[in-house]
């Protein structure tokens, strides 16, 4: 850690201790106070640790978002993607676009473009684990709440969370009739419409439809010479819908969901050389709306995703007896101009563009069969006294095919390499955790998990591109872990606890097999993590104020690290020997008057590879800034990791004004994310820099007798912010770039 990391971090964690002790007496004079109960925060209530409690209770760093600030999130049609930055420590970023979403958690994450990639960070919808990318990538509708559990999550929810996991419950079938429709209408010709209908059935059943339905027209034009088209990259059509049914009976309940998503579109945007070389400048000649793509006619992706779940639980009295089971299932077909551009250096000049295209490379992933199947049982307690536990056991199983092509983009797209992968996993797990009220005023939690996991893995290249020939390549790793935590909450008054969190975890071994473009096989060793964290969660201000703050350090041993691209369109995996990280999250929220809201969120996140041995390729035409070795790779001892932004902080503030039979009501949030390095070494080009986006919406609101209305107007991206997100670099100095500004209009209606 250099001085200025000691300094930054240093100044963070005395910036939280002294908001701790400003909120103590602030909370205590407002107790004091005759103040009106009215405009307090709500409780927000998370099921971090499986079971229904105060996020202020919960001895772990967790967020939630929640209500309306979900909901502007998500205007404009936007996917999953929204959750970058919106949340302290946490971002996501894809190079497949809406259907395959990266997930980064206190700097921890992969940015493998496989579609056999594994993360460390989980993602579980509706308490079943997502493993495969393209399952995460479903869409955010008629969604409860989003949890963000930072820190090792491996007791309760196992392999592959060493950095942690995102949560999202949906909303729940009930007996009442409710629901509610929105519209929107924004640029290129997006259109967003999502709702919801649930009640009841009988006395004992109910039932909850939910649906959505995004297309956006293709806008983007292609004018590279001799393959003129307009509009024919950037749209999408999708569509995703859930129903579920649940029965109760006295303490017996049974919930079934079923869930299905389609996607028809286009990919993710390359834009060959859109980088200034020697610079990490977006290039003079960038055009949102138009490329110049030889391939963008072929482009294509097409997503379909299937599941069910069947909850039951028990309720008798002292003990709670769950069994959750679970079916998934994935289908996907992405094509895409990976250089960018059109033409290649061995043509004339002029038939290639822009800049130096070393090679064409048009390409196309797919999972044509894939199966995942879970099941968890459990026993909770629910006793008077001071103890309680929760234990139980799990079973995952996932058989995934994956199929990979490589065209001849000079020769009209034609067919001249394949290669196919092929992987079962196996993983069981029991585990147990204990809650014990040692005082009045301390709490603490105990964890233990086993774990077991076993792959069987063969590829095989088929047809091999620019005279390849066939490979292939075998792999069976299996490991088992024993993951672990302790935490304790000291209740300082009734408006402020402290809480500190040691915990272990794992990801289980991971395979990388996609030798279209290469002969070899590589397997990463499991990764093992060990984590300290300690923070305040204080309600203050007579509850018109809350204030949560944590400070952590964790080392992990032997991480998987991806090699990405570097002198080939080809991944390897590698182990790191030590990683370390340490930082400062912050959540806050305050009323500052009944009508105005204010959030506030920050995280400080410092990551570092020590490993003087490990070294990867760099890529062909940027300016690496690391040392190389004698054969030429970059030596990557010291570095951070990618995709790790030191800062995030986002903002939001609501106001409204009562006028006539309603409200109108201004809404606002910004996220700000430091510069991130795309690839493990460092380069000048492939340095993103900052971003900041900012949303706004207005409108206005109002009730009838059984009817709440609302119509706004809304833009996200409001300064009209542009920078390269992200990159490949095994051709030229190819890259992404986010999305402008968009505006739209929207209407809502929820009935009860």
């Amino acid at each position: 850690m250099d001085l200025f990391k000691r300094k930054a971090l240093s100044i963070g964690v005395q910036s939280a201790l002294v908001a701790s002790a400003f909120a103590l007496p602030q909370a205590i004079a407002a107790d004091e106070a005759s103040a009106e109960d009215n405009g307090k925060l709500e409780v927000i209530e998370v099921t971090a640790r499986k079971r229904v409690e105060n996020v202020q209770d919960v001895p772990v760093s967790v967020s939630a978002l929640q209500g309306e600030n979900l909901e502007a999130y998500g205007s404009a049609a936007q996917d999953i993607r929204f959750l970058n930055a919106k949340i302290p420590s946490l971002s996501v970023e894809s190079s497949f676009g809406r259907t395959f979403p990266r997930f980064y958690m206190r700097g921890l994450g992969n940015s493998d473009f496989d579609l056999n990639a594994s993360q460390p960070v989980s993602l579980v919808m509706d308490e079943v684990v997502q493993e495969n990318p393209i399952l995460k990538g479903f869409p955010v509708f008629d969604v409860e709440r989003v949890e963000a559990l930072r820190g090792p999550q491996g007791t309760l929810f196992g392999r592959n969370t060493p950095a942690g996991l995102v949560k999202f419950d949906s909303v729940k079938p009930t007996q009442e009739l409710d629901g509610y429709a929105s519209l929107g209408y924004g640029s290129y010709g997006t259109i967003d419409f999502d709702g919801a209908v649930g009640t009841g059935i009988t006395d004992n059943l109910s039932f909850r439809a939910s649906m959505l339905y995004q297309t956006r027209d293709d806008y983007i034009d292609n004018v590279a010479p001799g393959f003129e088209q307009e509009n024919v990259l950037g749209g999408y059509d999708e569509t995703a819908a859930r129903l579920q049914f649940l029965y109760e009976d006295g303490g017996f309940s049974a919930l079934v969901n079923f869930h299905t998503r389609n996607l028809d579109g286009k990919p993710i945007v390359f834009r060959a050389n859109v980088i200034d070389a020697g610079t990490n400048n977006i290039a003079d000649y960038y055009d949102e709306d138009t490329v110049m793509h030889d391939a963008a006619s072929r482009a294509i992706q097409n997503v379909d995703t299937q599941g069910g779940s069947l909850k039951l639980e028990y309720d008798a009295g002292e003990l709670v007896y769950t069994s959750i089971t679970g079916f998934e299932s994935a289908e996907i077909y992405s094509q895409a101009d990976v250089d960018g551009g059109y033409g290649a250096s061995f043509l004339p000049p002029e038939l290639m563009g822009p800049g130096l295209i070393l090679f064409p490379a048009e390409s196309a992933d797919a999972i044509p069969d894939h199966s995942q199947f879970t099941q968890e049982f459990r026993i909770s307690s629910a006793y008077a006294g001071k103890f309680n536990f929760q234990t139980g056991l799990f079973f995952f199983s996932e058989d995934l095919t994956i199929d990979s092509y490589s065209f001849d983009t000079l020769a009209a797209g034609a067919q001249n390499g394949f290669a196919t992968q092929n992987q079962k996993t196996t993983a069981w797990a029991l585990f147990g955790s204990a809650d014990y009220q040692l005082s009045e005023k301390l709490k603490l939690t105990a964890g233990l998990r086993y774990s077991n996991d076993e792959k069987d893995f063969v590829a095989e290249r088929l047809q091999g591109p620019f005279g390849s020939g066939t490979a292939m390549g075998t792999a069976n790793p299996s490991d088992s872990h024993v993951s672990w935590d302790l935490s304790a909450v000291y209740s300082l008054n009734d408006e402020m606890n402290l809480f500190a969190r040691i915990a272990n975890g794992f990801r289980a071994p991971s395979i990388q097999g996609r030798i279209l473009f290469g002969d070899v096989v590589t397997v990463a060793d499991s990764e093992t993590i060990n984590s300290i964290e300690t923070g305040i969660k204080s309600d203050i201000l007579d509850g018109r104020g809350r204030f949560n703050a944590t400070v952590y350090y964790y080392q992990m041993d032997n991480q998987q690290l991806t090699a990405v691209g570097g002198d080939a369109n080809f991944n390897q995996l590698i182990n790191a020997d030590q990683t370390t990280g340490y930082g400062l999250e912050i959540d806050s929220e305050f009323v500052v008057a009944e009508n105005f809201f204010v959030t506030a969120n920050m995280s400080y996140n410092s990551t570092e590879i020590s490993d003087s041995d490990l070294a990867v390729a760099v890529c062909a035409q940027c300016t690496v800034t690391d040392p190389l070795n004698g054969n030429g790779l970059a030596i990557l001892d010291g570095n951070s990791l990618p995709h790790s932004p030191e800062l995030i902080a986002n903002l939001t503030a609501r106001y409204s004004y009562e006028i006539g039979a309603g409200q109108l009501f201004v809404y606002t949030d910004w996220s700000y994310r430091s510069e991130i390095d795309f690839f493990l070494y460092k380069s000048v080009e492939f340095e993103g820099k900052p971003l900041l986006e900012g949303g706004l919406r207005g409108g206005y609101q109002w009730e009838t007798d059984s009817n709440e209305w609302e119509v706004a107007l809304f833009a996200r991206n409001i300064t009209d912010e542009q920078v390269v997100i992200g990159g490949v670099d095994f051709n030229n100095l190819t890259g992404m770039i986010n999305e402008g500004r968009f505006v739209g209009a929207e209407v809502k209606v929820s009935f009860f």
